[in-house]
């Protein structure tokens, strides 16, 4: 297949990654957060990225990801446990289990509160989107802090 626009070969493979088909990895964007890949980065030749991110055990949220926004042309955050805390452009946003975000291309925001339990998927087109730090529009609530159980 074609793109239309471009006339370069689409890559579009079927994919079945298993749970225990990759493994969670710390070395994904956010040295906080553990990653693991799900194969479509690879299936779709670089056009999609969809990964499993989730709160790293021994990193309680301290400054969180500080101000950004994504080059990207497409992202999508579906929160599948726990909960985060966002800053989107000045507006906070509780996204708890079960709620999906649409991040619109360029917007601002900041993920500074999270769960010890938070886990979501990410879709983002294309797989290699950039990231740009940028000054924020307002001050940021403080984080939770985590609690630990009694042993």
């Amino acid at each position: 297949m074609l793109d239309n626009l471009s006339d370069k070969h689409i890559v579009n493979e079927f994919s079945h990654v298993k749970p225990n088909d990759t493994p969670w990895r710390t070395d994904g964007l956010r040295d906080f957060f553990l990653y693991r890949d799900l194969g479509i980065k690879d299936a779709t030749g670089g056009r999609v990225i969809a990964h499993l991110v989730k709160a790293n055990p021994d990193c309680p949220p301290v400054e969180g990801t500080g101000w950004h926004k994504h080059i990207a042309d497409f992202q999508i955050v579906i929160m599948n446990k726990g909960w985060a805390r966002f800053m989107y452009n000045d507006v906070e946003h509780l996204v708890a289990a079960g709620d999906c975000v649409h991040q619109a291309p360029g917007i601002t925001h900041y993920l500074f509160d999270y769960s010890p339990d938070m886990e979501y998927l990410e879709i983002v087109s294309p797989a290699d989107f950039g990231t740009v730090d940028v000054e924020g529009p307002c001050e940021i609530p403080a984080a939770t802090p985590w609690v630990k159980a009694a042993e």
